[in-house]
Formats: C-alpha cells, sequence, structure tokens
C-alpha cells in the first residue's frame, strides 16, 4: 500500500500489524473493508460472522483470494482466542459474548473507526446526532467540494473509510457520520464535530439513555482547545456535553452568539451581515432538515468555507435516499419514502413536514423507545395509518391510548402495506413511509425496506398507465 505519506505515528501502528493474529467481528460493509485493509498491512485475519456463507455471497466475492481464515454461522469466542487484537463491527453488541469474553481474557477489543482516527493524516470533521446525521454530512460534503476544499464522505453514511487511506493528505478534510455504536469506544474526538441532537434512540443496544449519551458525548470529550465543538443551542441534552474546545452553536428557534441560526425564513451566519440563504431556496422539506442546514453551514465555516459556495451548495442540494424522498404522484397521491425513520422522533418530524393530508405506513422492528408523543402526533396528522411487522401491535396499543379513530390496516407483511396505503388514500393525500421501527424483522437494513416501498409504488404506477 502506498501509504508512506502517513504520519510517522501511523506507519508504526500499521508496521505493529504485520503479522499479527487480528479479529474481525462482523462482516458488513465496513467489516469487508477492514478485513481487506489488515489483510494488505500483513496481518493474520480471522474473520467471524453468525450469518451463513450462502447470506455472505456479496462480502465473501468482495474478500475473495485474501488469506482470510472465516468461522461463519456461528460467533465463538474459542475460534478467536488466538488473536491478540479484534476488531467489532458497529452491528455487533459489546455485550455479546464473543467480544465479551475475549475482553475477558485480555485481547484488545478495538474497532475500524477507532483505527482509522489513528491512521488518518487529514483533519476530520465528525457529525452525530440521533436523527439527520447522513443528509447534515452529505450537505456538508457538497458544500466544501463546490468551494474546491480537499474533502472525502464517509463513515456511517455507508462509505469505509480505511480502503481510501491512500488518497488522503494532509489537507483532505475527511466529513464523517459518526452513530454511537462507532463512538462508543473511542478515546480521540474529531478536530470539528457536530450534535445534532441527542434523544431516545437505540435503547435495544444500550443499557438506558445515560449509556446512549455518554457514546454521543465522545465526540467533543477528547477534543483538544484549538478544536470545535457545534453544538444545537435547541437542545438541552446535545448543548450540555463536556468538552474543552471551542463552541459554535445552531438553531431554529432564534439568534446565537457564535453560529447559524434562522430568523424570519432567513439562514444567518454571525460573521455576516445578511442572510446567506431563504429557507424556500432549500429543496429539504421539513423545519429538521433547516436545522441540518445550519449545523452544515456551521461545520463548513469552522472549516473554512466561504458563504457564497455554501449556499450555491445548498440550493442544488437533493434529499438524499430513503430520507423524505418523493418517489412518485400517482392518481393525484404522493408517494414519500422516509424509511430512515426508524425511531418515533424521525417519524415525528417527518410528519410535521407535510401540511397535506397523510396516510401514514408505520411498523418493523420495536427499538424500546417511547411511542406516546409520536401516537399523538399521528392522531393529529394523519388520515389513516397502515401497520406492519413485530411493532403494529405496540404502536396500535399506543394510538388507542391516544384516541386514534381513523381508518387503521394491520397489514400480513411488507408487501401488502402499498396497496392498503393507496385504498386508503384520495388525491391530495401524501402516503408516508416512516415507519419509526428498524427494519430487521423483515429487511437487512433500512434502505431495503425503502427499495421495496419504490418497487411496490412503481408497480401502482405501472398498473395506471394500463
Amino acid at each position: 500500500m502506498a501509504l508512506e505519506h502517513l504520519a510517522p505515528r501511523a506507519r508504526e501502528r500499521i508496521a505493529l500489524l504485520r503479522g499479527r493474529r487480528v479479529g474481525v467481528v462482523g462482516l458488513g460493509r465496513e467489516g469487508v473493508d477492514l478485513v481487506g485493509f489488515l489483510c494488505r498491512c500483513g496481518a493474520e485475519v480471522t474473520a467471524s460472522d453468525r450469518a451463513a456463507p450462502e447470506a455472505l455471497a456479496e462480502p465473501l466475492a468482495a474478500l475473495a483470494g485474501l488469506p482470510v481464515r472465516y468461522t461463519l454461522g456461528a460467533q465463538r469466542a474459542d475460534d478467536l482466542a488466538h488473536c491478540s487484537e479484534i476488531f467489532v463491527s458497529p452491528g455487533v453488541a459489546r455485550e455479546s459474548s464473543v467480544v465479551a469474553q475475549a475482553a475477558t481474557a485480555g485481547i484488545r477489543i478495538s474497532s475500524a473507526t477507532s483505527l482509522f482516527l489513528d491512521l488518518c493524516p487529514g483533519p476530520i470533521a465528525g457529525i452525530t446526532g440521533s436523527s439527520g446525521k447522513t443528509t447534515t454530512t452529505a450537505l456538508t460534503g457538497r458544500v466544501l467540494e463546490h468551494a474546491g476544499i480537499p474533502a472525502v464522505v464517509g463513515g456511517n453514511i455507508g462509505i469505509p473509510m480505511l480502503g481510501r487511506l491512500a488518497d488522503i493528505t494532509a489537507t483532505t478534510w475527511c466529513v464523517l457520520e459518526l452513530s454511537s455504536f462507532q463512538l462508543a469506544d473511542l478515546e480521540a474526538s474529531p478536530r470539528v464535530a457536530a450534535v445534532l441532537n441527542i434523544t431516545p434512540n437505540h435503547l435495544d443496544r444500550h443499557s438506558d439513555m445515560d449509556d446512549y449519551i455518554r457514546a454521543k458525548s465522545n465526540i467533543v470529550r477528547f477534543q483538544r482547545p484549538e478544536d470545535t465543538a457545534v453544538l444545537n443551542a435547541d437542545d438541552p441534552i446535545g448543548s450540555s456535553l463536556p468538552h474543552a474546545s471551542s463552541t459554535l452553536e445552531f438553531s431554529i428557534q432564534g439568534p446565537v452568539e457564535r453560529g447559524a441560526w434562522l430568523a424570519h425564513e432567513e439562514l444567518r451566519l454571525w460573521t455576516l451581515a445578511d442572510p446567506f440563504l431563504h429557507r424556500s431556496e432549500l429543496r429539504l422539506r421539513g423545519l429538521h432538515n433547516v436545522a441540518n442546514a445550519l449545523a452544515a453551514a456551521t461545520v463548513c465555516h469552522a472549516v473554512g468555507c466561504a458563504p457564497e459556495p455554501m449556499a450555491e451548495a445548498m440550493r442544488s442540494f437533493e434529499p438524499v435516499p430513503h430520507r423524505l424522498e418523493a418517489v412518485a404522484t400517482i392518481d393525484g397521491i404522493t408517494y414519500i419514502n422516509d424509511s430512515i425513520g426508524t425511531s418515533p422522533e424521525r417519524s415525528a418530524a417527518a410528519l410535521r413536514s407535510f401540511v397535506e393530508p397523510v396516510v401514514l405506513i408505520a411498523g418493523g422492528r420495536d427499538k424500546h423507545l417511547p411511542m406516546e408523543d409520536w401516537a399523538q402526533l399521528i392522531v393529529a396528522r394523519a388520515y389513516a395509518v397502515v401497520l406492519v411487522g413485530e411493532a403494529a401491535p405496540l404502536i396500535r396499543c399506543a394510538l388507542e391510548s391516544a384516541g386514534f379513530s381513523a381508518p387503521l390496516a394491520m397489514a400480513n407483511g411488507f408487501r401488502e402495506t402499498v396497496p392498503l396505503a393507496r385504498a386508503l388514500a384520495k388525491p391530495g393525500d401524501v402516503v408516508l413511509l416512516s415507519p419509526g421501527c428498524t427494519s430487521f424483522d423483515e429487511f437487512r437494513d433500512y434502505e431495503a425496506r425503502g427499495d421495496a416501498f419504490r418497487k411496490a409504488v412503481k408497480a401502482l404506477a405501472a398498473e395506471s398507465d394500463k
């Protein structure tokens, strides 16, 4: 690998991997990238995944020809007992027996994110939050690209980073979306770190809300005084995270001393006398996306971006797939894919984005999050509801407690949701997929669920054209 441009300390870390026995737990996108990188560094790699080989055809094909020892179909601590270091993918809980037993045996536990932060030669801008991470990360990357500032975008957004190290220089900004799972065990923080919001999420994985907040706080916990924290002034938890760096803020509720805010439908920066953008110029629907744009503007300002290219890039930025994505309008009914709405809070933000009557498709696997406020908003905003998946009875109970009396249909599998919603909708309505739950009861991830929604809508369009 051409990694001579890395700092001496980073090259030493890579040199230590040569001939070392290491384990990788989880063969998702990040795990595949990590296995390839470790093999190129000369490590002896054991890759473990609880999925059977036939379910891992794509990852195994990507790693074909590499000297990897595989233990598939189960994750057993004994299979990794010979390793001196184990890298754990974000999708694998640290409490799982394979990881917990390795830690008890004194094996070093690490992650691809931690390794990338150790090795990266360029400055890092990290973005986290309970919602809005991907949109803000993608928008930040687009602004920097438009401004001519060297930048790469990756992380939890779905783009692994270790395989891109050869292309990253000391002047390349690395814009990373970081989840609570990626942050949980970090002992370093990015140079610029943004916390969009912190609301209950992933409590099926974190022991409680305090543990979730602790994980999120690592994005600023280890910052130095010369670094910058970008915090949401409207969020009481995120804005109070302890950090030693300088602070910039953003707000949709009013002016901040240093940062960006919304006033009279105009987006403003504290260094400018005039607004740099009008809300109507954004192609992103919803007030929550205005907050995302303000956060991206603040991060880009901290990186050194001028306001003109910032505004130009934001005017042309389209919604990221599966995030309030307009799929089609058929017979006067608009179908919106917000499959990323995997928590009640996210689904509520989607509901607030529409003034049109909404037929909501919700359900999936429960994340052990409170549903009361979401249910009350559904009562106020939804014309009808279609429920699906393991959590459907829980959501129905919450809706009944909130006094929901509008039409409600229970789907027997996701394939039934779009036809049921179409039957309940009328011209001028919006059919909104914003499930409030994960997809893991029926799909591998929210993207697969969103793709299934798109396919079903296209089938409706084909029928309508006959």
